[in-house]
């Protein structure tokens, strides 16, 4: 009996290591950016030795996949099913961008700094790629029923495609100074204008 609770609370020492882990980690992906977050800094705010570190996650690819995992479970992105009872394809749009938008403004340093740091760390480059199919789901719940063919329907994806985009928000709010409400309506009225 006495083993069992000896092994029990080991595992949970274990697991809360791990999670003060991650969580050192995200806070510096958060801050400083992965490309310049080192095990050593991610030892130091996590109360560990490097050891410790490599112990837990041997490789960066596996550190990478737990921050991951961890962000998207505390930061879901929108889901694109909840769009789907939206008939008019103008009204989805406004509807996705303005829960896109919330979420952009929500995790903007986070996403900064992953963007940013995309070329230079190739785990980074497995985490965005496993992420495809989510937005080739936003891509296609946006684009059904706006009844449009051939060029414009090309013209019409690739303003979705626009709209939707970090950098699109980012470019709109910050660099131009428009709200998200008037983001928001800008692309939809965008998209109305191509569909026209």
């Amino acid at each position: 009996m006495a083993r069992k609770y000896e092994l029990r609370q080991r595992a949970e020492a274990q697991a809360e290591t791990r999670q003060r882990i991650v969580d050192a980690a995200v806070a510096l992906h958060g801050s400083v950016g992965p490309a310049a977050t080192t095990i050593s800094a991610i030892a130091e705010r996590a109360g560990v030795q490097r050891l410790t570190v490599y112990r837990h996650f041997p490789d960066e690819r596996a550190l990478f996949r737990a921050c991951s995992g961890h962000w998207a479970a505390m930061h879901p992105l929108p889901e694109p099913s909840s769009w789907a009872a939206v008939d008019d394809p103008a009204a989805r749009l406004e509807l996705a961008l303005a829960e896109l938008y919330a979420y952009y403004r929500e995790t903007e340093q986070m996403n900064a700094n992953v963007r940013r740091d995309l070329p230079l760390v190739p785990a980074i480059q497995e985490v965005a790629a496993s992420r495809a199919p989510y937005w080739e789901s936003v891509h296609a719940a946006l684009l059904r029923g706006w009844n449009v063919r051939g060029r414009r329907r090309r013209r019409l994806g690739a303003v979705i495609g626009h709209a939707v985009d970090f950098e699109t928000w980012r470019s709109l709010t910050r660099r131009q100074g428009v709200g998200d409400e008037e983001a928001v309506a800008l692309m939809v009225a965008l998209a109305g204008a191509v569909r026209s």
